[in-house]
């Protein structure tokens, strides 16, 4: 089994009513799918490609040689709550690595590229639950102003000289709305978690995979499931992986939406309670490797 692998630009054709159905299966069966064609130049994600793995090489690599995690491994020691990953986030008002040559204006024309894919990909959500244009970026981003969350990880997994003792990333859902990820093209060792199986998120060369998280659950009222997924640690490659994240703003009121909520006998089929979105996140913090359902029945509580 492979994930739905989706041709984007022919959103604009004659294929278009196929390609949101592709979408809306992408969503509904998989809550993770792959995009080709999404409109991102192959010439910016050669650079990013570049200055990433030079980041790494420059900046983080003898670090996580000297780490407190690779001795662990290399002491035989099986590690349960830590994870095989370097990892730098990014921010509009965060400090950016300097060292590496062209790093920050690389990643900053990324970030818009990526941003605008999430937006349009959000509005084909809208489009396929059958919500007004628009509703899921107002609703992220708490009213008519910019004030959605939108932050990047750079990460990078290590060849590990023991898997079996390690995870590369725990298994987990994402708390937000929609993640874009620029994964590496050649070494694997991303998993989703589908009919109780692990499958994996094959390499494909400049896609973008996309993931529901799990705010997007909440405003499709159970529709669009956020999905488990992890990395595995690996013995050879430095395996890349480069994941935005479109979440709400912390202050943005979170619920199912009105169009998305049954109405009978006068009773109504909500599943999921209405929130603060930081006030979720709080949870989340403390509960992120375990099941999700408990974390909306905790901030049904807040």
């Amino acid at each position: 089994m492979a994930i739905p692998v989706i041709d984007f630009s022919k959103l604009d054709g004659e294929e278009r009513a196929k390609t949101l159905a592709e979408v809306a299966n992408g969503c509904e069966e998989w809550g993770f799918f792959q995009l080709v064609n999404h409109g991102i130049s192959e010439e910016l994600l050669e650079r990013v490609k570049k200055v990433t793995g030079d980041f790494f090489r420059m900046e983080r690599q003898e670090n996580f040689k000297n780490s407190t995690l690779m001795k662990a491994v290399n002491e035989n020691k099986k590690l349960e709550n830590v994870d095989w990953e370097d990892v730098f986030t990014l921010l509009d008002d965060n400090e950016w690595p300097s060292k590496t040559p062209g790093f920050k204006e690389t990643m900053e024309e990324y970030r818009r590229e990526l941003k605008k894919l999430a937006e349009r990909v959000i509005e084909v959500m809208d489009e396929n639950l059958g919500l007004p244009k628009g509703y899921m970026k107002k609703a992220f981003n708490g009213g008519e102003e910019d004030n959605a969350f939108f932050g990047t990880k750079v990460s990078h997994y290590p060849p590990c000289p023991k898997p079996e003792l390690v995870t590369g990333l725990r298994a987990h859902t994402d708390a937000g709305g929609v993640i874009l990820l620029f994964q590496d093209d050649k070494v694997g060792g991303l998993q989703i978690l589908k009919d109780g199986q692990w499958i994996d998120v094959q390499p494909l060369r400049n896609s973008i995979v996309i993931n529901t998280g799990d705010q997007t659950e909440v405003l499709s009222n159970g529709r669009y499931k956020s999905v488990w997924h992890r990395v595995l640690a690996t013995p050879t490659g430095n395996r890349r992986s480069i994941a935005s994240f479109y979440n709400p703003s912390m202050k943005a009121t979170i619920a199912p939406a009105p169009e998305l909520v049954k109405k009978e006998n006068q009773e109504v089929d909500q599943t999921y309670p209405k929130f603060v979105f930081g006030d979720y996140l709080s949870v989340y913090a403390e509960q992120k490797f375990l099941p999700k359902e408990p974390r909306f029945q905790s901030v049904r509580a807040v």
